[in-house]
């Protein structure tokens, strides 16, 4: 396994840049993907906000100033293309952010790549009534199962108010599977 300073050094060098790439998607496209998909909940959607992911950084590794982890600032970057392409997404179909949210979800049930049960999309429809933050978190933590420390490198949000957060939209998920 290649240490991230190495890759690092490797990615901005323009003899290794290519491979050094490769290796980089290699080594988080799987965790991105399921990151993006349960932000836009398609998976022709996530495949294309992953590749716009990719390319940006592509385009950007030479601006990345080491921070914080490759990893930490590649998931902000395929956070910001997700909610991005929902914004878009909304505004073209001139919906709204909730609307497009309800579309996803009702539209997960015909997705061939969809492998949940019936559960499984309860508790989509749950999150789905969650503010955009609280949703971004919850699915960080349940699904991820990333650290708050690593959230909030992803997030800029300190560990504190991702806790909190988290600890709200769990409760507003209780209650709403309770209720339906």
């Amino acid at each position: 396994m290649i240490e991230e300073a190495q890759l690092l050094q490797q990615l901005k060098s323009t003899n290794h840049k290519e491979q050094a790439f490769k290796d980089l998607l290699n080594l988080y496209k799987e965790r991105l993907y399921w990151h993006v998909r349960n932000i836009v909940k398609s998976h022709d959607d996530a495949d294309d906000v992953l590749q716009n992911t990719f390319i940006k950084v592509y385009k950007n590794i030479d601006k990345f100033k080491g921070d914080s982890k490759i990893f930490s600032w590649m998931y902000r970057i395929a956070t910001n293309e997700a909610i991005t392409f929902l914004n878009q997404k909304a505004k073209r179909l001139q919906i709204s952010n909730d609307e497009v949210q309800e579309l996803a979800i009702n539209n997960l049930t015909s997705d061939v790549y969809f492998e949940g049960d019936v559960i499984q999309l309860k508790l989509q429809k749950a999150i789905a009534t969650l503010p955009q933050k609280q949703q971004l978190v919850f699915n960080m933590k349940y699904f991820q199962d990333l650290k708050y420390s690593e959230m909030s490198d992803i997030l800029e949000t300190s560990e504190g108010a991702l806790k909190a957060s988290y600890h709200l939209a769990v409760k507003k998920i209780e209650a709403h599977l309770s209720n339906n």
